[in-house]
């Protein structure tokens, strides 16, 4: 691991900024187009997400936010010299912009200027939950480590599901990919944590699917025929072994995945659940929909002022 500390990368986008909305309208072309879940930043993640890094990982490095132009958060501070944002036209060519595909933006990261050979990738609804060290993201043999779960994953036979999940016709199409190359196989899910990226493996994986991946990077929204790199990476790690699995228990220890649903109840006991597992990676995935249940929003906003209340040294004062 580098001296000063991994790199880390956000990406995040907010569609409350002025003129987002117009913009992903003007080009959506389906209701899975219009999805709020993936745009949306009511309950402002990010800015917890780097509260959460400041106190259970300050051997960070350099952080950048990744994001569509204009956008910057209203509370960030860039004057620390520690964290930039960094827009989607300075990396991604003309021609592919403006692009809502997570997929195609995540497909760039090993081209972002100044950062180490590896970093952690991390979406902003991904918060520390507990203290973390480099060596978490390893395994006992140095390799980098796979969070993988006991569940399987979808079977590349539904790669071609045009009505269903984008996701999973994308996570059909890599496991379809992985399958032409390595070999059949069933693959685990794998649970949605901090990601470290060696930025030649990464460039290295894109290239030997070059066709899909231009084909994810053409598509302005998820779409069946594109490939979720942060599903195939960790395959192709385990595949060329340079990668290797923690451990279905070591994963569900570790990390805690926290679906963001309208339903007060269940939301009362996932934060129990949090609270009494205290895991090291949390992601609260927004399940919410078109409409958000007040009480649920509520409670959560709540946790994570009670988890995180001091800022981090990346926010404007008050």
């Amino acid at each position: 691991m580098p001296e000063g500390g991994l790199d880390v990368v956000y990406t995040w986008v907010d569609d409350a900024q002025p003129g987002y909305l117009d913009e992903l309208r003007r080009h959506a072309r389906s209701a899975n187009d219009l999805n709020p879940n993936r745009t949306r930043d009511n309950l402002q993640l990010l800015r917890y997400s780097l509260r959460s890094l400041a106190r259970f990982a300050p051997w960070v490095g350099r952080i950048l936010i990744f994001s569509a132009r204009p956008q910057v958060p209203a509370w960030l501070d860039l004057r620390s010299g520690r964290v930039e944002v960094l827009h989607h036209d300075a990396v991604i060519p003309p021609e592919e912009l403006p692009t809502f595909n997570s997929f195609a933006i995540v497909s760039h990261l090993h081209r972002l200027p100044g950062l180490g050979r590896r970093f952690l990738y991390m979406e902003d609804d991904m918060l520390f939950g507990a203290p973390v060290r480099p060596e978490d993201f390893l395994d006992a043999a140095g390799r980098i480590r796979v969070f993988a779960r006991l569940a399987y994953s979808v079977a590349p036979e539904r790669r071609h599901d045009r009505e269903g999940s984008p996701w999973n016709a994308s996570i059909a199409q890599a496991n379809d990919l992985l399958d032409r190359r390595f070999g059949r196989r069933r693959r685990r899910v794998v649970n949605h944590v901090p990601l470290l990226i060696d930025r030649e493996i990464w460039g290295e994986m894109l290239a030997a699917w070059a066709e899909a991946t231009r084909c994810t990077r053409a598509s302005r929204f998820r779409a069946a025929g594109n490939i979720a790199p942060e599903f195939l990476y960790p395959h192709y790690l385990l595949a060329t072994e340079r990668g290797g699995e923690g451990g279905a228990l070591r994963t569900y220890r570790d990390s805690f995945y926290f679906p963001l649903e309208n339903s007060a109840l269940l939301t009362r006991l996932l934060i129990a659940a949090v609270r009494a597992l205290r895991p090291k990676f949390l992601a609260l995935n927004d399940n919410f929909g078109d409409r958000p249940d007040p009480e649920a929003v509520r409670l959560v906003a709540r946790f994570l002022e009670d988890c995180y209340p001091e800022p981090s040294p990346f926010e404007r004062a008050p």
